[in-house]
Parts: C-alpha cells; sequence; structure tokens
C-alpha cells in the first residue's frame, strides 16, 4: 500500500539541542525529510555563543512514522532531543469544551433574577405553558450527542469512555461552524431497550439528538423508535450526514462528467449504517442501477445471511467486489482500507468517478488510479474532496432548531444535499473541487435555511 501523506492528526513538536555552529539545523532538517516527515515551523527558543535550542513541528503518516523520525533525530551526534510533544495528545488535554455562563453575575440583583428566588417565577411559566421551555432555556439552542461507544470512527467497539473525545469533538463543530450548544452524552450501555429509555428519559433539556457511533443493525432501530416516541429531531450522523454530503459531491461529480443520476451504475461498498443510508438516499435522488456490497461480496438475493436493512437492496447479480465493479459509473467505498485494486478501478466504465471514503485509510489510495479515473473524493483532508459531515450535520440541526422541527424528513436531506452542493458555482468546479470547503461560512447558513424551507413544506416545523 501506498504510503499515506503526512498529516496534522500525526504532528509532533520535539525541541532540540546543539551546538551553535553553521550545520547543526540543517543536519536535523536533512534527516527529517529523508524519512518523509512534512516540517511545519521552526521556533528559536534560545541561542547563546555555544547552544542553540529549536522547536521544529513535523507531520508525520502514522504513529510508526512520528517513532521512526524520533529515533533517527534522537541519534545524530552532537544533537539532544530534550522533549516531544505530540501536538493532537496535547490539543485534548483536559479536554475540548466546557460549559460557560451566558451573562454575568455581576452583584446580588443578577443572582436574584438568575436563581433564587427569581428563577421560581420562570419555572411557573414552564409548568403553566410548557412551550415557554423553548423561549426560557438552553433547550431552544441545545443537541445530545449520544453514543454507546460501540463503533467509534473506524476503531470499533471502544466503549463509552474511550468514546468521549469524538463527542467532544463533535460538539465543537456544532458551536463553531453553526453556533449550536451541544453535549456529549456516553452511555454504559449497549443494550437498545435502555439507550431508547434512557435518551427519553434526558429528552426535556434537549430541542433534538445526533446519535453517533452506535453500530448496525442496532443504530437502525434506536433513531425509528426515538423518533417515533419523542418530539423533537433525532439524526443519526454515520447514516444521514454521510448520505446527504456523498450526494452532494456526487451531484457536482456527475455534471463534470456528463453523466445523469437516473443512468450511472454506482457500486457502494460498505453495508453498515453508511451504505445502507446512501443507498436510500441516492434512491430518492433518482439512482435506478445500485449495487451494494459488504464482506462476503454482492447483496445477493441467493445469500441467506442478510439482515433486514441489507435485503432491501438485494439484487439477482452475485459475486465478488470485483464483479460488482466492472462497467461501474461510480464508486463509493464506506468500508475497509485497501480493498481495492488499480485494475478494479480499471474494470469500470469511461469518467470513472471514485468515492474512496474509508477513515483513516481510504479504500485505494488516489496515488495509484490518478491517472484513472474522472473524479477522486476520500474521507480525508489532506486530499482535495474531502467527503466530511461538518458540511451537514451542523447546519442541519441549525435549520431544525431554526424551525423547531418535530423530525427530520428526507426532503428535508435530499435539499441540504442540493444546498452544499450549489456552493461550487458552475466556474469553480472542477476534479479537485466537487464539494466546498468545511471552513466555508456560507454552508451551514445555506443547508439551515434549505432545512427550514422543507420542514415546512412537509409540515414539520412548529415555528
Amino acid at each position: 500500500m501506498t504510503d499515506l501523506t503526512p498529516n496534522s492528526s500525526f504532528s509532533l513538536t520535539i525541541r532540540f539541542q546543539f551546538p551553535n555552529r553553521p550545520g547543526m539545523l540543517a543536519n536535523v532538517t536533512k534527516t527529517i525529510s529523508t524519512l518523509g516527515g512534512s516540517m511545519g515551523q521552526i521556533d528559536l527558543i534560545e541561542q547563546t555563543r555555544q547552544i542553540s535550542i529549536r522547536d521544529i513541528t513535523i507531520d508525520c503518516a502514522s504513529t510508526e512514522h512520528a517513532e521512526a523520525i524520533v529515533e533517527a533525530v534522537k541519534a545524530l551526534p552532537e544533537t539532544k532531543v530534550i522533549n516531544v510533544y505530540d501536538r493532537t495528545f496535547n490539543l485534548h488535554r483536559g479536554g475540548k469544551i466546557c460549559v460557560q455562563s451566558r451573562i454575568p453575575l455581576r452583584g446580588q440583583d443578577d443572582l436574584a433574577m438568575a436563581y433564587t428566588p427569581g428563577v421560581g417565577r420562570i419555572c411557573t411559566a414552564i409548568a403553566e405553558n410548557p412551550e415557554e421551555v423553548y423561549n426560557l432555556t438552553i433547550k431552544h439552542n441545545m443537541v445530545a450527542i449520544v453514543t454507546d461507544g460501540s463503533a467509534v470512527l473506524g476503531l470499533g467497539n471502544l466503549g463509552p469512555e474511550a468514546a468521549l473525545p469524538v463527542m467532544e469533538g463533535k460538539a465543537m463543530l456544532f458551536k463553531e461552524f453553526a453556533g449550536v450548544d451541544a453535549f456529549p452524552i456516553c452511555l454504559a450501555t449497549q443494550d437498545t431497550d435502555e439507550i431508547v429509555e434512557t435518551v427519553k428519559r434526558i429528552a426535556p433539556v434537549f430541542g433534538g439528538v445526533n446519535l453517533e457511533d452506535i453500530a448496525a443493525p442496532r443504530c437502525f432501530e434506536i433513531e425509528v423508535r426515538l423518533q417515533r416516541e419523542l418530539n423533537i429531531p433525532i439524526f443519526h450522523d454515520d447514516q444521514h450526514g454521510t448520505a446527504i454530503v456523498s450526494l452532494a459531491a456526487l451531484i457536482n461529480a456527475l455534471k463534470l462528467v456528463k453523466k445523469h443520476m437516473e443512468e450511472v451504475r454506482i457500486v457502494i461498498n460498505g453495508a453498515g449504517a453508511a451504505g445502507i443510508a446512501i443507498a436510500r438516499l441516492l434512491q430518492k435522488a433518482g439512482v435506478q442501477h445500485l449495487c451494494i456490497c459488504d464482506s462476503r461480496g454482492i447483496l445477493s438475493l441467493q445469500r441467506a445471511d442478510l439482515t433486514e436493512q441489507k435485503r432491501e437492496f438485494a439484487v439477482e447479480m452475485a459475486g465478488t467486489l470485483a464483479d460488482a465493479m466492472q462497467g461501474a459509473d461510480v464508486f463509493l467505498g464506506v468500508s475497509v482500507p485497501g480493498v481495492v485494486t488499480p485494475e478494479m478501478v480499471r474494470s469500470m466504465a469511461t469518467d470513472r468517478i471514485v468515492f474512496a471514503m474509508a477513515n483513516p485509510i481510504p479504500e485505494i489510495q488516489p496515488e495509484l488510479v490518478s491517472a484513472e479515473v474522472a473524479i477522486m473524493a476520500t474521507g480525508r483532508s489532506d486530499y482535495p474532496n474531502q467527503i466530511n459531515n461538518v458540511l451537514a450535520f451542523p447546519g442541519l440541526f441549525r435549520g431544525a432548531l431554526d424551525c423547531r422541527a418535530q423530525t427530520f424528513t428526507t426532503n428535508m436531506y435530499l435539499e441540504a444535499a442540493q444546498a452544499i452542493a450549489s456552493l461550487i458555482k458552475p466556474a469553480d468546479l472542477n476534479p479537485e473541487h466537487i464539494v466546498p470547503s468545511v471552513f466555508d461560512d456560507r454552508v451551514a447558513s445555506a443547508v439551515s435555511a434549505a432545512v427550514q424551507r422543507a420542514a415546512r413544506q412537509d409540515g414539520v416545523a412548529q415555528a
């Protein structure tokens, strides 16, 4: 497999001390470059006539790559490694979010209004008119991010504590990109009934629920039951967020190759939460020729091992992923690293579109097929066309909260995808620019507006 591109998720800052004479810094930087490290900032910390102390920031491709660089620079003569800082671990140290008061408490008057005795009047007002909870508390802008830790990123069943850093990060993204307050709820159970009951009991605090990193097929039942039993929107981001952004990218990719949604043959590899949700949304968007594969091959009517969700997409054809990809126009991967070969890509139709979205390592490295595809996308930030859920969920919840939507609908998802795609103007559309940047400040507002319009059309908006 091709070496991964160095990136900031494996970033180190190494503090060096070496004699203050010409060539010493060059020895260090040459060693780092020879091993494939990508150097960033170099800071002079202290310098005397005898010594120089510098911090060098280095992006690596993996933990093993970082360790190899550290060992190599430690072995340099007359060079002392004073300290090695893992920048990602340092960023997470102490947690990434906090609860902060929205209003100051400057004196006794403020305290009397914010808390007792004045707060009693607010409690009474809500008791008399429960709808006032949206006007007088955080509920109007607060989302619960709920996980059981059973499917954390691509790492598997790590449990609730190990899932917390992801949920903290999700809360950051809600706030930074859409001004939505969110709080992580990591549950110490993986029982469907217990999860549903727990979320129902905490729901009075929240205006919406974002389900995250819950394994399939349990995630499907949890979402359906919660949406049926609660009057606030429930959203499983691993399903619908991935589907929305994938559809947005595909809309623009098809424009470039001048193919139509109704005509293309699409292969999805991965039949978990994301794969099934993508397939469902693509069908609603007009896709008619769709084949899904899991680790055992094509979801075929001949197989007796399919879950209810997989049977929904079973086809007459049987065989392997390689069989499915022959003559296909589009490959969408939400599976595992390295399952696609260059030969499999070459067997596709002309003007091939490949979305290899497995993280952190895609189904096929872009470098291996750059000359074979018309358009390539991944889930990584260090390649063009990152398919990233942050393009969808902040604006989606911003819109749902602002119009007091009772639920999310398929129409809301379709309109969100169209809104994301529309931000790339025809003059700017090219094979390396089919989706906007996650830092494009137009995204959340465009998605929010589209979601609110769709919610009102569907009759689920209450404001």
